[in-house]
């Protein structure tokens, strides 16, 4: 299934947002680190309908994935 590309983009506003808040990090380097990650590859190309999860949910999984990639 795929999501309206609007949609998408505000979503992504709203998960970077989240996501530096929680790390502490610049909106900049946020936005940096998700479309660099994983977990954007998944959301953007609609795999498993990550789309559809909670910015919450997605923002754990970002979490987890960059504390994984900071402690290697």
């Amino acid at each position: 299934m795929e999501a309206d590309k609007t949609i998408l983009q505000m979503k992504y506003a709203r998960i970077v947002k989240m996501f530096a808040e929680q790390n502490g990090a610049s909106l900049e380097d946020a936005l940096g680190w998700f479309y660099d990650s994983y977990v954007y590859k998944m959301v953007s190309e609609g795999i498993a309908d990550m789309h559809c999860r909670s910015d919450g949910y997605i923002v754990e999984l970002l979490n987890e994935e960059w504390n994984k990639t900071t402690q290697q």
